[in-house]
């Protein structure tokens, strides 16, 4: 199990074991969550802008305005 040693100013070396476990770069920024019962989980932060995109479906087509209120006529009309 890895470990490291707490320096009288809190800062540790994260071992090569965990730096490459998180695909961990020099820059690269972490976040700690802590958990109950006094357990800490280390976590790779994402940057907001890595984010972008991630939910756009590239498989749909742009749909334009006329259709978009035909599909609803044709689904109010089918009720």
């Amino acid at each position: 199990m890895p470990e490291s040693t707490v320096t009288i100013k809190g800062q540790t070396t994260l071992p090569r074991d965990v730096r490459a476990a998180l695909h961990l770069n020099p820059g690269d920024r972490v976040r700690y969550l802590i958990l109950d019962g006094g357990e800490v989980r280390l976590v790779r932060s994402q940057p907001v802008a890595g984010l972008a995109g991630l939910l756009k479906d590239k498989a749909r087509r742009v749909v334009s305005l006329e259709e978009m209120e035909a599909a609803i006529a044709e689904g109010a009309a089918e009720q």
